[in-house]
């Protein structure tokens, strides 16, 4: 397996798969109601909803500099602003999220192993996440991923009906 494939394989295994630190994305989202995932248990946090807009957000625009390498801000913002709670819009949601993810891997897929030492973008800009190589960049979302699971995960919890 090279690195490229590693790399897709952390990111199937948070997303879908069987991470070793507990419950993947999808199943963290899954079954969740609208007023579940827009809950706010925690004042001056974002709720799982928003989170999942930023995955989704960050989750286009790492794609997106796969073909191109140019970083920028992602075309929906860093923080996309949560639809009006329903079903339809979480429902978009969470197929949005999952877009992402798939449109990610095939992106990652694509790419080749001597572009991992490239660097992304002129300038190192630490909240826009460029002048880092590929592999940075790729390890970076991997954690981003992990991170803001794990951050779900605990508002999925706080959110469950007592």
């Amino acid at each position: 397996m090279n690195e490229i494939e590693r790399i897709a394989d952390q990111l199937e295994r948070i997303f879908r798969g069987d991470p070793w630190y507990g419950s993947n994305t999808m199943d963290v989202v899954r079954g969740l109601t609208p007023a579940q995932a827009a809950h706010r248990p925690i004042p001056q946090a974002h709720t799982l909803w928003e989170i999942a807009l930023h995955l989704t957000s960050w989750n286009r625009e790492v794609a997106r500099r796969l073909r191109d390498g140019v970083p920028r801000e992602p075309e929906d913002g860093d923080w996309p602003e949560m639809p009006e709670p329903s079903a339809e819009n979480w429902r978009y949601a969470v197929e949005m999220l999952e877009q992402s993810y798939q449109a990610l891997l095939a992106e990652l897929c694509r790419l080749h192993t001597a572009k991992l030492e490239e660097t992304v973008g002129e300038a190192r800009e630490r909240p826009l996440g460029s002048g880092v190589t590929y592999y940075v960049m790729l390890h970076g979302i991997v954690q981003h991923c992990v991170a803001h699971t794990a951050q779900m995960s605990l508002l999925r919890k706080a959110s469950a009906p007592a």
